[in-house]
């Protein structure tokens, strides 16, 4: 396939639209639906992380994309219990899949983000994961294959017209990458930085301790980083993105986005969360919203009267401040990356607030020994790494 004609570009007026390579064929095919542009562009980014991801860790990775960025992304490690709950999996009457636990923290670690999401996996869409996608809200996937009953189910989402598309897992891109704005064209050569547990070797604090678990959770917050639009930053633990900041013009505004997710992460496992009394036939989404509002700053908006009752079956006591802060503060082992360097102290200060045990960056600021000595102060393990992660 030469090429692959798109129902219009970024918005309905940019027409026309398509896909193409010159001189070749395409490495996907169309398997069910219509992808859009920004569908695409999700897809193939994503399929990059989860390639590297999965080249990185040895397991089965899964990203959940939504314009252009990763709301989360994970290898498939096991869920605990309480991991299963969080994530809407604890009553599934089929067993949960390497694949399947990896798309389960990809998309349940910020599910207000992965609503609509785009999937990416890194391994054949098996059964197991298309019956976890099946009741999600997503507008499509990528995957190096199908089972045909996994293919089958998928295709009964979007009354039929859920996009589906297969890359060919042993295309090899070229080179130089190109595109235009504006007319002008620009060029460059793809980012082939390789990530693995060498990455992290120069240890520059006091503390040196860098456990294996530590050096994964490191490697994929900066796989993460590498297909999330800059400035980013993401917080990591049980090899899994807990929280990601992207896009925003300053370092500090990214880490306290990512942090603020990495708190929800946690907040959502305490027991007033667990036990909230939903009633009847409320769906995820409502679900998810609710738990939003309880865990957040505007509580009140669901626990007034005349709004609890849509939701709840009684009303729900209040998770208050003290208890929340309390509550985080037993948070600990989070990993962080950062795609470059921290300008200031204050980065590590609110990092700290989340349990971040264990830092990666670049270095190269003039306040890299600010930096450090906050990282000692806290007793974290930082790395440089060298290396800066910007994508644009």
């Amino acid at each position: 396939m030469q090429e692959i004609e798109l129902k219009y570009g970024c918005n309905p007026n940019q027409k026309p639209s398509r896909i193409f390579i010159e001189g070749r064929d395409l490495p996907v095919k169309v398997l069910n639906g219509r992808p859009g542009y920004i569908n695409f562009l999700d897809a193939l980014n994503g399929w990059q992380l989860v390639k590297e991801l999965k080249q990185a860790t040895g397991l089965p990775a899964a990203t959940s994309f939504k314009h252009v960025s990763p709301a989360g992304a994970a290898c498939g490690v096991p869920l605990s219990d309480v991991e299963k709950k969080i994530y809407w999996v604890d009553e599934l009457d089929f067993e949960l899949s390497p694949l399947a636990n990896a798309y389960a923290r990809a998309r349940g670690a910020d599910r207000m983000s992965s609503f609509g999401d785009f999937i990416s996996l890194s391994d054949v869409c098996d059964v197991s994961t298309a019956k976890l996608i099946k009741p999600e809200v997503s507008d499509g996937i990528i995957a190096p294959g199908y089972e045909p009953e996994a293919l089958e189910i998928l295709k009964g989402k979007k009354k039929g017209a859920y996009a589906i598309i297969e890359i060919d897992k042993d295309y090899v891109p070229e080179p130089l990458e190109r595109k235009q704005v504006f007319g002008i064209t620009f060029e460059q050569g793809r980012n082939e930085l390789s990530i693995g547990p060498d990455f992290f070797s120069d240890v520059v604090t006091k503390n040196k301790d860098l456990p294996d678990d530590a050096k994964r959770d490191l490697a994929v917050s900066m796989i993460t980083l590498k297909y999330t639009q800059s400035n980013s930053v993401c917080f990591v633990k049980g090899g899994q993105a807990i929280g990601i900041g992207a896009g925003q013009q300053s370092r500090v505004h990214c880490t306290r986005l990512a942090g603020s997710k990495a708190d929800n992460w946690y907040l959502r496992q305490n027991e007033k969360v667990l036990n909230l009394p939903f009633k009847e036939g409320v769906k995820r989404p409502e679900r998810d919203n609710a738990i939003d509002y309880y865990i957040g700053n505007d509580d009140e908006d669901i626990l007034k009267d005349g709004v609890w009752e849509t939701v709840f079956s009684k009303k729900p006591e209040r998770f208050t401040a003290a208890e929340k802060r309390a509550w985080l503060d037993t948070m600990s082992g989070v990993s962080l990356g950062s795609d470059a360097f921290f300008p200031f102290a204050d980065n590590i200060d609110r990092a700290a607030k989340s349990g971040v045990k264990y830092v990666a960056e670049p270095g190269g600021s003039v306040r890299d020994d600010l930096v450090i000595k906050a990282c000692d102060d806290y007793g974290m393990v930082m790395a440089f790494t060298g290396i800066r992660l910007f994508h644009h």
